[in-house]
């Protein structure tokens, strides 16, 4: 009688759980991974605007959870939540941390929190671990690029679950995305909020279609990798206890040689107005005009052009 009403009781708790797609999930009941996140933001990679001082570029710490499909930290093309946009824009992880708090207190759709430390230079590694239940196989994290007026990088509801499985080891490459909250359009631009507050949407190289987006390259087809995050499943050793996986890369700040070299053409100003005709009268003279340079080539982009130029004119005010 005491075992089947505590298969009652179980059953009833079952059937109250959201139902969702992760609920088919016939894996061990928890796993857990080493979590390796990757900064690929050089200069060589993204050379527009680049920067270099005040602050230099970097990443935030990572904050993530593991979770059903009944909840969601972020998701492409709908709007960021306010604990996401105070992260995105501004690296304050409270009120995301207490909307997956809440979350799970109120749908039971969240595992754990996890993070892991800041990287103080664009290229470079952090690390640290997770844990994922048969019933909670989703993760989803966010990193701040910084500096930049909303602009993040993350991935949202991987499956680490693979019918009576658990992925050993995965690889995603990670793409800038814009939280939609602030409208900057280059890494140090001033605070200006998006009224009416935007969706999420991913950074291109050709959207926002404005040159002075710092990710504006129009000659490529599609942006080199800014990051990339691998999760690879800890082992157990012969006493049950998670052994760590002997071949994962150590964490560092070191730069990384295997990087993009994205090609940045020269960009100069508009011509200035013609300066005053010189040379003596009744014979042709000489007036010029000048630029100025915007943005310097690198990697190998087309050069800057001439500077000044000169034309062949009638000096003035001739007696």
């Amino acid at each position: 009688k005491v075992i089947s009403t505590l298969l009652v009781t179980i059953l009833g708790y079952a059937s109250s759980l959201p139902v969702s797609d992760d609920s088919i999930c016939a894996a061990e009941e928890l796993a857990k991974y080493s979590i390796i996140f990757t900064g690929k933001w050089s200069q060589t990679a993204f050379p527009k605007q680049y920067p270099l001082y005040r602050p230099p570029a970097q990443w935030s710490s990572m904050l993530g959870v593991t979770h059903s499909a009944d909840y969601s930290m972020w998701k492409k093309n709908e709007y960021a939540s306010n604990g996401v946009r105070d992260f995105a824009e501004k690296g304050e992880a409270w009120v995301l941390m207490k909307e997956i708090e809440e979350a799970g207190e109120k749908i039971q759709s969240v595992h754990g929190i996890f993070s892991a430390p800041a990287i103080s230079s664009g290229t470079g590694q952090t690390s640290t671990e997770l844990e994922v239940h048969s019933r909670h196989p989703l993760v989803s994290f966010v990193v701040r690029i910084v500096p930049s007026p909303d602009w993040f990088v993350g991935i949202d509801s991987l499956n680490l679950c693979e019918g009576d499985h658990w992925v050993e080891e995965v690889s995603v490459d990670l793409f800038p995305y814009d939280a939609g909250t602030d409208s900057g359009f280059t890494f140090s631009s001033p605070n200006f909020a998006t009224i009416p507050q935007d969706t999420v949407t991913e950074i291109t190289c050709s959207s926002p279609s404005h040159p002075a987006n710092s990710f504006y390259y129009p000659k490529l087809k599609i942006l080199p990798p800014i990051a990339q995050v691998t999760m690879v499943k800890l082992k157990k050793s012969h006493l049950g206890l998670l052994a760590p996986y002997l071949n994962l890369p150590a964490k560092s700040n070191e730069i990384i040689d295997s990087v993009s070299e994205t090609p940045l053409d020269c960009e100069v100003s508009q011509w200035s107005s013609w300066g005053l005709c010189r040379g003596l009268c009744r014979k042709t003279g000489t007036k010029i005009r000048t630029r100025f340079v915007l943005l310097q080539p690198a990697n190998n982009g087309m050069p800057c052009p001439s500077l000044d130029e000169e034309t062949g004119c009638e000096p003035e005010n001739c007696v």
